[in-house]
């Protein structure tokens, strides 16, 4: 029992793991977009996409400034939860820190969710949105809420979990 547990300790252990890949790739990159040819590319590149004009009013499109939208949460997501991850990699290993990590951004997903319901949206009133009543505006963040809290929930028992594992 004891020798397959170190053969597959000794395995994870050989080679480069993804994360450490994924560091390299964005080294990397780092280093090419100081290069001005490659960096003009990869400006043109994303253009297509995040610089699209109305032909006729010369504004952004509609689809270019949602794609900036979604790329902009998605990236602050990437490195909120990704920097959390990486610190917590670095000190405490793989699995603690995946544990970690889960724990810290559903629990901040619970209150988060419960400051949405208790202070709701300062813009448009309620009473002025056709067929929503302040319960019906709030339904988004109670099922935010309660869908966090059942993760939060979930990563909690799994941490208590791996705590006993590692106690025996």
């Amino acid at each position: 029992m004891s020798s397959s547990l170190a053969r597959r300790l000794r395995s994870e252990e050989s080679g480069l793991s993804t994360l450490e890949w994924i560091g390299i790739v964005a080294f990397v990159l780092a280093i090419l977009a100081m290069i001005p040819p490659i960096r003009e590319a990869a400006i043109e590149a994303t253009g297509v996409v995040f610089n699209q004009r109305d032909p006729d009013t010369g504004e952004l499109s509609d689809f270019s400034v949602a794609m900036r939208g979604f790329g902009i949460a998605l990236g602050s997501i990437i490195v909120f939860v990704g920097t959390g991850f990486f610190l917590l990699y670095t000190n405490v290993g793989r699995r603690l820190a995946f544990l970690l990590t889960g724990a810290a951004v559903f629990g901040w997903l619970v209150i988060n969710g419960i400051l949405f319901v208790v202070y709701a949206p300062r813009g448009i009133r309620p009473e002025n949105l056709e067929g929503l009543n302040a319960f019906q505006i709030r339904l988004p963040a109670v099922a935010l809420t309660l869908g966090s809290l059942v993760l939060f929930a979930m990563f909690i028992v799994a941490l208590n979990r791996y705590e006993a594992d590692t106690a025996e």
